[in-house]
């Protein structure tokens, strides 16, 4: 039998090994559990940190931006310009330009031989179009040939005077009289080459070729084979299609405000191009003696002759402020703002905008002439300003 003595000791040392299990078991489980949790708090508290610290360097109405994520979005940064006026709006017709026709008419009238061209063919400038037969042409090439025999007899009779002259056998004021005779049979014999040329050079037998003046494409023919061709009466049409322009109808207050060289947008039937002013005739109108406006294509192909369009020309005086392309301007809770470049991406600037015309916006106040702000795709800018500030108010 156990002394109490004992049997307390028994019971203390049980007890001992209770406690010791159980502090054990306690110490496992929260050397377990707790952990991941304690890891996600300290996880917690470094990002809104982090964030804070973001939130602290990106003041209200900035975007940050990398150089990289910049060009990866595809905003395009510009300088401000000057520039300004109004826009007006014009309608037009591409035509072909005066020396792109050729209305190609007889010299001489005659019966027609030969039709060598058909329409739509391709000429080149001096083929023959047509062959005609003419008495008038006969007639000129024969008075060529006598005058060109008659200035030949004549320069020989100079020689022989001057010869005679030099021997003292004539004086020297016959060989004088046949040197002036010589001059003047040369003289007869030129005009009549060229009247012989003017009609087309005819041969012996009275044929003239009727010839293209201009390269370019056969329109129409007007003659055909054993018909009679009238002098001055056309033979065929040509245009050369390559050779075309805009022609714009305006109002006659408008010729003072538009010079050449100016640029033009025009809306064709293919899409916008850009246009610049080669002149501007006032009074030149068939309506109204009204003012016409010609533009040729810069750096693009011209629809076919024929096709309407529609121009926007920049009249007015230039303004002495600053322009940025439209797109540049975007609205942000009512206000109008541009994006200006900054060292970490763009700051939203708040700018009082002027006229517009020709796709630039005139800007009176809110930017300086050496800042560069976003142009192509500030959109972009707008739409990740908005999403930050909603973030932010959560």
């Amino acid at each position: 039998m156990k002394r109490p003595s004992q049997i307390n000791r028994t019971w203390l040392m049980a007890g001992a090994a209770v406690v010791v299990v159980a502090v054990g078991g306690t110490w496992f489980a929260v050397s377990r559990s707790p952990a991941p949790a304690a890891e996600s708090a300290e996880g917690e508290h470094a990002e809104e940190g982090e964030h804070a610290e973001e939130e602290a360097d990106a003041p209200e109405g900035t975007v940050v931006l990398s150089d990289a994520q910049i060009s990866a979005a595809g905003i395009g940064i510009v300088a401000i310009t000057g520039g300004g006026g109004g826009e007006t709006l014009l309608s037009g017709r591409v035509e072909p330009m005066v020396d792109a026709r050729a209305a190609v008419s007889a010299v001489v009238g005659g019966r027609v031989e030969r039709v060598l061209v058909a329409p739509g063919q391709s000429v080149r400038a001096g083929q023959a179009l047509a062959v005609l037969v003419s008495g008038d042409a006969a007639s000129l090439r024969a008075d060529a040939d006598a005058a060109q025999a008659n200035a030949v007899a004549a320069q020989q009779a100079h020689a022989r005077e001057e010869s005679l002259a030099d021997q003292g056998v004539v004086a020297r004021r016959d060989a004088e009289v046949a040197h002036a005779q010589a001059l003047g049979a040369e003289a007869a014999a030129r005009a009549a080459r060229a009247r012989a040329l003017a009609a087309g050079a005819p041969n012996a037998s009275g044929r003239v070729n009727v010839s293209s003046p201009i390269t370019g494409v056969v329109t129409s023919v007007q003659v055909g084979p054993g018909g009679f061709a009238a002098q001055g009466g056309v033979i065929a049409e040509v245009t050369n299609p390559a050779r075309v322009e805009i022609v714009f109808n305006a109002p006659p207050a408008l010729a003072a405000q538009v010079r050449a060289g100016s640029t033009m947008r025009v809306q064709g039937p293919a899409g916008e191009f850009e246009a610049q002013v080669t002149g501007v005739a006032a009074g030149a109108g068939a309506e109204g003696g009204g003012a016409v406006i010609r533009a040729h294509p810069t750096g693009s192909r011209l629809p076919p002759a024929g096709s309407a369009v529609t121009g926007t020309v920049v009249t007015g005086e230039a303004v002495s402020g600053m322009t940025v392309p439209s797109e540049a301007v975007q609205t942000v809770e009512g206000a109008n703002v541009v994006f200006v470049r900054t060292a970490t991406g763009f700051r939203a600037a708040p700018v009082l905008v002027g006229r517009q015309a020709a796709g630039r916006t005139e800007i009176l106040s809110g930017l300086t002439a050496t800042d560069r702000i976003a142009g192509s795709n500030a959109f972009l800018l707008k739409a990740e300003l908005a999403k930050g500030e909603a973030e932010h108010g959560h």
